[in-house]
């Protein structure tokens, strides 16, 4: 039987991708990551040799679009891997509605429900769903198997989950879902090599990258999360907006005259660590300024993930520990010490040293709420599902 996995995550100009191999005993390792970035235009090809990180492909391509760009990295593997079959791909999904709360095996009634989602998530869906379709027509006895950013959020319970609008609309689908759903799930299933029996407890998990949610856990289940109806609710993020004033909105439209794209463009592209620094989105970037507006933008971050880790503790009923992760939180030390600094009073208190060494943990042996940086691995919760599901 084949043990090759392929992953991927198909975006709206690049492809994301890994190949992992099962062992014996069904134990994953990840044998390469690359992407194709820029599709449509002139971009790059980069592959890496995933146990070492060592570069094995860095070429400009082209590729019209996800099926091209498919084939280029399907031909690179037969090239390396001559007659190397695949057990199964796994996608990362977006959306899964209200009906998708596992990972399924995708045949064409799945394609059919996914594609009825599409208005629940415009930005996403649609290159989620391009990747499967290129890939059916490439490869068309390989099972593929969808996983669900929505899913892990599924256990969120009703006060959670619904918003102060008259009932029919939640009926129609206009609730809180959910997003990040693969981080958290793989920081879920890894809590207990960490916190041990405190794992159960009351965690707050921060997912802060390009993209910034929260999601509070009690034995490891989700009940209350950051992200709500899209990726925009919540915190500030590289370019987006984070939680908004909906009467901003409305006046933008009546006042600005601004259309829907526009305002699309700058909910989406132009807010967030990007709009109030005016100078990049990228923490790594701001960190290394001294521009007075960048120093705001990291406080102001700070600030709002603090204010919501708070909000989460309430619907914790109190917190035993916090969990920081994806790039900003496995590598950003400041950005860490910024928001642990203002939950002191929640009994947080930070070993300065460990947080700059970016220790496992990086709480005081004092502390009474420990904090802990565990790094995330969405593909490898995507590569377990597609072997168990193929």
């Amino acid at each position: 039987m084949p043990t090759a996995l392929l992953i991927l995550n198909a975006g709206s100009s690049s492809l994301k991708f890994a190949i992992y191999q099962a062992g014996p005993a069904g134990d994953l390792q990840a044998e390469y990551r690359g992407a194709i970035e820029e599709i449509g235009r002139n971009g790059r090809f980069q592959v890496f040799h995933a146990p070492d990180a060592g570069g094995l492909v860095d070429q400009a391509v082209t590729a019209a679009n996800h099926e091209q760009a498919l084939k280029q990295v399907l031909d690179w593997l037969e090239a390396r891997h001559p007659g190397q079959e695949f057990h199964a791909a796994g996608h990362r999904v977006v959306h899964g509605g209200a009906d998708f709360i596992h990972p399924v095996r995708i045949d064409e009634q799945v394609l059919s429900k996914l594609e009825s989602l599409v208005p629940l998530s415009p930005l996403h869906q649609p290159h989620s769903l391009a990747g499967i379709r290129a890939l059916a027509r490439l490869r068309p006895d390989l099972p593929q198997v969808a996983c669900f950013d929505t899913a892990f959020h599924h256990t969120l319970p009703p006060l959670a989950r619904q918003f102060a609008l008259p009932r029919e609309f939640g009926e129609r689908g206009i609730r809180r879902y959910g997003f990040h759903g693969l981080s958290y799930e793989h920081i879920a299933s890894v809590l207990p090599d960490y916190l041990g029996a405190a794992a159960a407890g009351r965690v707050v998990v921060a997912h802060l990258g390009n993209g910034a949610s929260l999601c509070a856990m009690r034995q490891r289940q989700s009940v209350e999360t950051s992200m709500s109806f899209t990726p925009l609710d919540g915190l500030p993020m590289a370019s987006r907006c984070g939680a908004l004033d909906p009467g901003v909105l409305l006046y933008l439209l009546r006042e600005e005259g601004m259309g829907l794209e526009q305002l699309d463009d700058l909910l989406h592209h132009r807010a967030g660590l990007l709009g109030v620094s005016g100078i990049s989105g990228d923490v790594r970037t701001l960190l290394e300024s001294d521009h007075p507006h960048a120093a705001e933008a990291l406080d102001q971050f700070a600030y709002r993930v603090s204010q919501a880790i708070a909000g989460h503790a309430v619907a914790l009923e109190g917190i035993d520990a916090l969990v920081f992760t994806a790039g900003i939180g496995e590598h950003a030390a400041p950005v860490r010490a910024a928001i642990c600094r203002r939950l002191a009073w929640l009994g947080l208190t930070l070993d300065e040293a460990a947080n700059r060494r970016h220790a496992p943990c990086i709480s005081a042996p004092h502390s009474s709420v420990s904090a802990w940086i565990i790094p995330t691995d969405e593909e490898r919760v995507i590569a377990r599902h597609a072997w168990t599901l193929a």
